[in-house]
């Protein structure tokens, strides 16, 4: 808990007070929960239930070298399960189940946000990237010879920002202080009405008008409010916020400050996803340098009660935390479990406070309209769709990286500026985005066409796009939060029937049923999570529909369940394999579903 020590003890920051004990103690132990539930006057129950909701929460040990491997489709294409059984093999050790030594546990998680530079891994939370056979064998040495990580080769921990294409976010970058300065000067309603006047929207997927959104923050009778910087970019595909984090972060930070200016609010939040805990002392840093510079903390730029002051929380391993509601639950220490709305967040939001929730590139270019005006920013893209948006590409193109386009910018002019080779499909706005084939590549990307939050995926002619279905169908499985049924139940049921047409043994039933319960999810789920990861099913199914017909069976009905497999472990023990111990399931003559 280092990093809370000069703070009392505050049952909001449970989770925070976990994330530290997991990366010291490499778990949560019981002494750990009860001595938690003491000192913060939170049941023991309660506690338990916060460490199974998060995937980086563990109340086993996991050993001094917990390995994550990126398990994202662009990782999976660049080859991460060759590599991870290879590391399985040389260290001798199950994916999942810690050494019985106690040093290393080798596992997947769903995205690290390093889809430029993949295969990726995390080691103890810190990202190691372009992963290949020589940095496994090295690595596996390293953990046998128990080796610090402090120790470790630098360059296996370096994160490159790989931007190829910069428009005018990444060029016309402000000085210090010129957004607060202009706020100063002009007034908070004058700021207000250029991010109005700029039609700046979200630039996290869901397009809401950014102005709308803090004036009616603004408006909300409270005492107090608050700025959260929604930092849990889990989307797979997406790490545009990466970059941004590490190498525009002041940017950001001055957006988050602007806006607390405009609506009145004291207190603030970076809620950071858990892999990107490499940048978390880069970015206290810089708070601290902010602080000293009096851009931050009291009398802001000597302003008599201009108070702001930032907080940096961690997630621990939940993509349904990237929704505004369910991210204010974890950051209140809670499960991140989604809200129903209303009450909306500028009304009731952390702690019942008024909240703005801004993605980060948001938050960095209010920065840059507050400093350049919005003329600057509406002279591009689309009447409905101003301004630039910045796109994270990965997968089958020459150069995958970040990318900075004027809305209303082709998706067949980017894939032909990523180098991309004879692509069949492109996955925007992550797994839970649309899936467009060649067809719709003359579609341009803006709210009114292709929306996107900023992940372009893309495949070739030569992948089996039932690779992305499954691999999607398995992460929003995993990724639910279990809340409501259709999501709970409904990914689930489409992830074993998705495994059951990846092996060649599902029906036109099958299909069917995949549809229906896709068609159930989107419609009657409680969040969005729910309503749009069966998404990539009904995309395919219309775009690729000979993805699913080659793998399916001839007959027309298969049972569920394998009668004669479930014998197997019996006819091993008795040592026998002959044809009478088999079982042979008569054809169901007659039988329609």
């Amino acid at each position: 808990m280092n990093r809370w020590r000069d703070i009392p003890q505050r049952s909001d920051l449970l989770l925070q007070y976990l994330i530290d004990i997991q990366q010291r103690d490499s778990c949560i132990s019981t002494e750990s929960i009860q001595k938690l539930s003491t000192e913060l006057a939170i049941p023991a129950a309660q506690i338990k239930s916060v460490i199974e909701f998060y995937s980086f929460l563990h109340t086993t040990p996991r050993g001094h070298f917990n390995i994550l491997f990126s398990d994202n489709i662009t990782d999976q294409m660049a080859g991460s399960r060759a590599l991870m059984r290879q590391l399985c093999q040389q260290l001798n050790v199950r994916q999942g189940d810690p050494r019985a030594d106690g040093r290393v546990t080798v596992d997947t998680t769903s995205c690290t946000g390093m889809c430029d530079q993949g295969p990726a891994l995390l080691i103890n939370n810190f990202p190691i990237t372009r992963l290949d056979s020589k940095r496994i064998e090295l690595i596996a040495q390293l953990i046998e010879q128990d080796t610090p990580l402090e120790q470790w080769p630098a360059e296996f921990f370096e994160i490159n920002d790989n931007v190829h294409r910069a428009d005018i976010l990444l060029t016309h970058n402000t000085e210090d202080g010129d957004a607060l300065r202009a706020l100063l000067e002009e007034g908070a309603e004058t700021l207000l009405q250029r991010i109005g006047d700029a039609e700046l929207r979200g630039r996290g997927g869901a397009g809401f008008k950014t102005a709308t959104k803090w004036r009616l923050c603004k408006q909300a009778d409270a005492a107090q409010r608050i700025v959260v910087c929604n930092a849990d970019e889990g989307e797979p595909g997406t790490f545009k916020d990466r970059v941004l984090l590490q190498s525009y972060a002041a940017q950001v930070i001055e957006g988050m400050t602007l806006c607390a200016g405009i609506i009145g609010a004291s207190k603030g939040f970076i809620y950071l996803r858990g892999e990107y805990r490499y940048l978390l002392d880069s970015l206290e840093k810089e708070l601290q340098r902010r602080r000293d510079a009096k851009l931050l903390g009291n009398n802001i730029l000597d302003q008599q009660g201009f108070n702001f002051n930032i907080e940096i929380h961690l997630g621990a391993g939940a993509y349904i935390c990237g929704e505004e509601s369910a991210l204010l639950e974890s950051l209140a220490g809670h499960r991140g479990i989604p809200q129903k709305r209303p009450p909306f967040p500028v009304t009731r939001g952390y702690l019942g406070l008024p909240t703005v929730v801004n993605n980060v590139e948001t938050l960095m270019t209010a920065c840059q309209i507050a400093s350049h005006g919005s003329d600057w920013f509406t002279d591009k893209g689309t009447r409905q769709s101003a301004g630039t948006k910045l796109l994270s590409i990965s997968g089958d193109c020459q150069q995958p990286g970040i990318y900075e386009y004027p809305m209303g910018t082709s998706v067949s002019d980017i894939l032909i500026d990523c180098g991309a080779d004879g692509p069949q499909a492109v996955q925007i706005a992550g797994a839970a985005g649309q899936t467009l084939c060649h067809r719709e590549f003359k579609r341009k990307i803006a709210i009114e066409d292709a929306s996107t939050g900023g992940s372009f995926m893309v495949f070739n002619r030569h992948r089996d796009m039932l690779d992305m279905v499954q691999n999607f169908a398995h992460f929003f499985a995993h990724e639910s939060c279990g809340f409501c049924t259709p999501c709970r139940v409904g990914s689930t049921l489409i992830s074993n029937l998705v495994d059951k047409l990846y092996t060649s043994h599902a029906t036109q039933n099958d299909l069917r049923d995949i549809e229906r319960i896709a068609l159930v999810m989107r419609h009657a789920s409680h969040c969005g999570l729910g309503t749009t990861a069966s998404n990539h099913i009904l995309d395919t199914f219309n775009n690729f529909p000979d993805a699913y017909q080659r793998r399916l069976r001839s007959t027309e009905y298969t049972p569920a369940f394998d009668l004669d497999l479930a014998v197997c472990e019996a006819r091993a023990i008795t040592g026998r394999d002959d044809d009478d111990a088999h079982i042979v399931c008569p054809p169901q003559e007659g039988f329609k579903p």
